[in-house]
């Protein structure tokens, strides 16, 4: 018999039908058996009769079994039907059980309420909390964040790209990179796609990717990963950062609208709500939002070169309370302290044409316009101290002809973590990645991983 996932069940009352997947729940009642049964599309109850063929293959049967199961899908009595549940209207009556696969007993609760494991243990044992409904709702609405961010920029009439990992040197400074031995050879594995993406950008005019990056920065943090999902997007023919602003706030705002769309149940679940980003985000400079944050009581950090975390979580307070904007940008950093293909401003060259978009007091984006002549680009290389040799490929491409441009990133885990409400950005990671662990931990000498703010 073909198999019916049992998410259509509800189409098939009256009938018998096949289904496959893993025994959710067992509960014995008197001398009947009940099961839960999940497969990727949703769940169903099914119940064994005592005269039922499969009672006895029934007794043996526990969570987590993978299971091959033939019955006749039930209309439940009106007293029995549960409204607020996937197939609460119905019920499996079982002909036949076959065991796929059995289970060993498993380690801990795995129930959708008495699951409440600390850090550590999950990630010691994410191969099997990945089962759990809670993670499962986390990386669906994080596969919604990447796919409607590809969706909206392929709208956008932009060409999709794979940046390499590995690279032949370090070029953008700013956080530390690992170094790869590479045939007897030194390379580094990449911290961005920024200068691929940009020369691409000169071929096909409009470009994004979805790449692997890493940071070897040594920060123990509930906010740092050292291997991280970069959502990228550039494109030429720009006439002012403020371009880019526009382009990466329509996309944000896709994101979220797609969000609710789509994974309102998994944002029920995990009792999220997502951030509000209001008709035009409110955009202010560097200058400004120091002015602002001294003004509300905050510390004074006028004439600071960036925003500290501290920083950063007073003034999307201060917004949040002016206007209801859970998001905020940022501009006008300056210039010395981003990287060299970062525009100078026109009126002050000091500060750049760079941004940031904070939510809920954290930096979700970076981007802004880009140097594109050529000599300009020369210039910064000269006063920045760089081997011109190094980026060769990189600057052969605004040798000849490169458009006013400028483009964004977003951080898939950060923005998985903000919008969710997750403590920690490991939980929005399948594979985390840090300081002190690669699966497993890296040393016996740390009692507990987990990181401090």
């Amino acid at each position: 018999m073909e198999r019916t996932l049992i998410g259509e069940l509800g189409s098939h009352v009256g009938e018998t039908v096949s289904i496959s997947g893993w025994v959710d729940v067992r509960r014995d009642q008197g001398k009947m058996v009940f099961f839960d049964f999940r497969d990727r599309s949703g769940k169903v109850q099914g119940v064994v009769l005592p005269a039922s063929l499969a009672i006895e293959t029934s007794k043996d049967i526990r969570n987590e079994y993978a299971v091959q199961v033939s019955g006749v899908v039930n209309k439940r009595p009106d007293k029995n039907v549960q409204a607020d549940r996937q197939n609460g209207d119905i019920e499996l009556e079982i002909l036949q059980i076959e065991v796929l696969a059995d289970a060993a007993p498993l380690p801990f609760d795995m129930s959708l309420n008495g699951f409440n494991l600390d850090m550590t243990t999950q990630l010691d044992h994410r191969a099997l909390v990945l089962r759990h409904p809670r993670l499962q709702a986390i990386f669906k609405v994080q596969n919604v964040i990447i796919d409607s961010f590809r969706e909206y920029l392929k709208s956008q009439d932009f060409f999709e790209f794979q940046a390499p990992s590995i690279t032949p040197s370090v070029a953008e400074g700013g956080a530390e990179v690992f170094e790869v031995d590479y045939f007897d050879k030194k390379a580094y594995l990449s911290q961005s796609p920024q200068l691929y993406k940009q020369i691409v950008m000169s071929a096909f005019e409009r470009v994004f990717s979805v790449n692997k990056i890493f940071r070897a920065e040594p920060s123990a943090t509930t906010r740092h990963l050292t291997e991280v999902v970069s959502l990228d997007a550039e494109f030429a023919f720009i006439e002012s950062w403020e371009d880019v602003r526009d382009m990466s706030e329509a996309t944000v705002r896709h994101i979220l609208k797609e969000l609710e769309t789509r994974c309102a149940n998994e944002i029920a679940l995990l009792e999220a709500t997502l951030p509000v980003m209001i008709e035009k985000t409110p955009t202010l400079s560097l200058t400004e939002v120091q002015e602002r944050i001294f003004a509300n009581g905050g510390r004074d950090s006028r004439g600071d070169y960036d925003l500290n975390p501290e920083d950063e979580r007073a003034i999307c307070e201060i917004i949040k309370k002016e206007t209801g904007s859970d998001f905020v940008y940022v501009y006008g950093f300056p210039t010395r302290k981003k990287p060299f293909y970062v525009y100078p401003s026109s009126e002050h060259p000091e500060f750049n044409e760079g941004m940031d978009l904070l939510c809920r007091g954290l930096e979700w984006l970076s981007g802004g316009r880009r140097i594109n002549k050529y000599s300009q680009l020369m210039d910064h290389v000269e006063k920045w101290g760089m081997d011109p040799e190094k980026i060769s490929m990189f600057l052969e491409a605004f040798k000849y002809g490169v458009p006013p441009e400028g483009g964004f990133a977003l951080g898939a885990e950060r923005m998985t973590m903000q919008i969710l409400g997750l403590k920690n950005v490991r939980e929005a990671s399948m594979f985390p990645r840090d300081m002190n662990r690669i699966d497993t931990l890296l040393s016996t000498d740390h009692a507990d991983d987990t990181p401090e703010n």
